[in-house]
């Protein structure tokens, strides 16, 4: 029987939910939706799976152990008791990261130093091993992770964060993380035959995921991860996994995705990262003012990261650049619209009330997803 694992799948505030539907839709089910945090468990093809598909997750952790710890010798103790030899290979390197809060033991740096201690103490021992660990092999990034007391002890199967798939060469100086371009997609219920314009594109991020999720092409697809490096993950279970997201990709799927924006350098950005995402041919770049969009085709989606007019005299530019799109979007009422931004007036200046709004953080910027449902013309 494979062995299974507690894998922890993080999210962004307020992506919870989606993140957990892709768990689901992978096939496996969720024992607790948390903050921050989605567990289920998995065999090891499933940590190559879930790093592979995941769109809006941030990483993949592998759940070693939970305990309450409020003193030093409990924090050490109840680690060294933990099976470490059984996820991490004799000559693994194992950097400690930490955090800590509302909890007894709140010194960070103290708390890495006596997991670290113990989990060495613990490989000493299992391999018998008279000195010090030459941790010259595969990255297992460990977090101990404190919150009102209890200890999660957990190991990065990721490596970078899944939002770095491999395709963003350039970018803007504000780019939008690609977890979160996909998850503004998956908020929509846009489907691959249905026209798709993102006016604001910067360096093409939105529709470069729209483009993926379009032809079910895997967002891991093109990138390495930590997991590939240890032996309970074999490389025949990575193959296994990259070849099911090869047959499972549609690059026949055809689509009609735009990407525009004022700016002809970042045109120019977002050809180039779509081009390293293979897509060169499928996304339609145009630089061009959002007053002169005009939509040709009927019941499509338009989905926008705007700038949000926080810099100093770029608020009334903003304002006026809201106030086109409304005046637009409102002559073109088959068109289904969805807009972030930080803006708090933005439903005025746009000129109607969304249908919904969901509350969203891009990074630390607190931003509300406006969603206009279109009037479907048949």
């Amino acid at each position: 029987m494979e062995k299974e694992f507690t894998l922890i799948a993080t999210a962004a505030q307020g992506l919870e939910s989606i993140v957990a539907d892709e768990v689901r839709k992978l096939g496996y089910e969720t024992t607790s939706v948390e903050n921050g945090k989605i567990i289920y468990k998995a065999d090891a093809q499933g940590i190559a799976r879930s790093n592979l598909w995941l769109r809006t997750a941030d990483r993949v952790k592998l759940l070693v152990g939970e305990f309450q710890a409020t003193t030093f010798d409990e924090l050490f103790e109840q680690t060294k008791a933990l099976p470490w030899e059984e996820y991490i290979e004799e000559e693994g390197n194992i950097p400690v990261i930490g955090k800590s809060v509302k909890s007894t033991l709140y010194s960070v740096p103290d708390c890495q130093a006596i997991v670290k201690k113990a989990i060495v103490e613990r490989m000493r021992k299992k391999y018998g091993l008279a000195g010090r660990l030459e941790e010259k092999g595969a990255l297992y990034r460990v977090e101990i992770a404190l919150l009102k007391d209890k200890a999660t002890l957990t190991i990065d199967t990721s490596g970078s964060g899944l939002h770095k798939r491999g395709y963003r060469v350039k970018q803007n100086e504000a780019p939008l993380k690609e977890t979160l371009a996909a998850a503004l997609i998956q908020l929509t219920n846009w489907r691959p035959n249905d026209p798709f314009v993102d006016p604001f594109t910067g360096s093409g991020t939105i529709p470069i995921e729209a483009a993926l999720i379009g032809q079910n092409i895997a967002p891991g697809f093109n990138r390495a991860f930590a997991a590939e490096e240890w032996g309970i993950v074999p490389s025949k279970v990575w193959d296994q996994a990259l070849t099911e997201a090869e047959d499972l990709a549609n690059y026949d799927q055809p689509i009609d995705i735009t990407g525009s924006d004022i700016d002809h350098r970042m045109i120019e950005i977002a050809q180039g990262n779509a081009q390293e995402a293979g897509l060169a041919d499928i996304i339609q770049w145009k630089q061009m003012q959002v007053r002169d969009f005009n939509p040709k085709v009927k019941n499509g989606y338009l989905i926008g990261n705007p700038p949000y007019g926080e810099r100093l005299g770029e608020k009334k530019e903003v304002e006026e650049m809201y106030r086109d799109l409304g005046n637009i979007m409102t002559n073109n009422p088959d068109w289904s619209v969805y807009i972030l931004t930080s803006y708090q007036d933005f439903e005025k200046v746009y000129g109607r009330k969304a249908t919904k709004k969901r509350k969203l953080y891009n990074g630390f910027i607190r931003t509300d997803y406006y969603q206009y449902f279109g009037k479907r013309e048949k």
